[in-house]
């Protein structure tokens, strides 16, 4: 009988230690460009879930790997979707003025920093890999593969040009389900195959892929909940500007369903990725946390 451990524990305990190496990754001093470490790390701290990296570590503890390796892999995927954050709500793209029910960086530190510290947060990341000590050269060099290419032009950039379409006309839902694939699946996907790596298992191992399709199918199911919680939900509770999709007229997944339909599609991707680990001794909590993501209100 598999160790069942409590979901909410392990994402707070993960989230505590996620928290507390960033902490330690960023902290710095140089008077000549203190506010940059500031923006950096006014985002990065504020707080959050931490999906991706629990992702990371879980797909690298149940593969037997040791969290000391793992966590720089999955620091460095917080790091990337804070800088995607960051560039998500600036004037040019979503310009939304709340993250996580604080200011969006711009909002507190201006435009050209919140660029720049966005920009710094994706360079930093792939230091924090290379310097990765628990991770052999090729675990490093197969990181910068994975993580370049998930967010990349093949993957979140490229999803964040079509996310612009989408304000311009409206996406068949096959264009739709390929821009949320690139732009939040494909993070989530890399996610997992980074805690496999971890682990010691690479991409091309069934366990790999497996847990590639859990983390595609999740993605894009995370994204299907965030467009109904856009449209339906408060802005206080959800820590977010609400209503911004309409807004600026975004072909989502509530322009091809009503809410009820909506969530039913989400329901049905939660359990394709929950099938796609079902035979692997120990992926409960993941199980869990995928049902728990379905049924999120922010």
């Amino acid at each position: 009988m598999e160790n069942i451990r409590d979901l909410k524990e392990v994402i707070d305990t993960n989230a505590e230690a996620i928290e507390k190496a960033l902490d330690a990754i960023s902290s710095a001093e140089d008077e000549d460009i203190q506010l940059l470490f500031d923006a950096q790390r006014y985002s990065l701290l504020s707080g959050g879930k931490r999906i991706r990296p629990l992702v990371v570590n879980e797909f690298c503890r149940l593969f037997g790997g040791d969290i000391e390796a793992s966590l720089p892999l999955a620091c460095a995927i917080e790091y990337i979707h804070t800088y995607s954050l960051i560039h998500d709500d600036l004037p040019c793209m979503d310009d939304d003025d709340l993250r996580r029910g604080k200011p969006a960086n711009h909002k507190q530190f201006g435009y050209a920093t919140a660029l720049l510290a966005g920009d710094a947060l994706l360079t930093k990341a792939f230091e924090i890999i290379a310097t990765a000590e628990k991770l052999t050269a090729e675990q490093k060099c197969e990181a910068v593969k994975l993580l370049s290419k998930a967010a990349g032009e093949k993957g979140m950039i490229g999803g964040q040009i079509m996310d612009l379409e989408g304000e311009t006309v409206q996406l068949e839902f096959e264009k739709l389900l390929k821009l949320h694939s690139l732009k939040t699946a494909a993070l989530m996907e890399c996610s997992a195959r980074l805690g496999c790596l971890a682990a010691g298992v690479f991409s091309g191992d069934e366990r790999c892929e497996a847990a590639a399709e859990y983390g595609r199918n999740l993605g894009v199911a995370f994204q299907v909940m965030d467009d109904v919680l856009d449209a339906c939900e408060d802005e206080e509770e959800l820590g977010k500007n609400v209503g911004s999709d309409n807004e600026h007229n975004k072909t989502t997944f509530l322009t091809y369903y009503d809410e009820a339909g909506a969530r039913e599609y989400a329901a049905d991707l939660t359990s394709k990725a929950i099938s796609a680990i079902a035979g692997f001794k120990g992926s409960v909590l993941l199980t869990d946390l995928a049902v728990a993501l379905l049924d999120r209100t922010h």
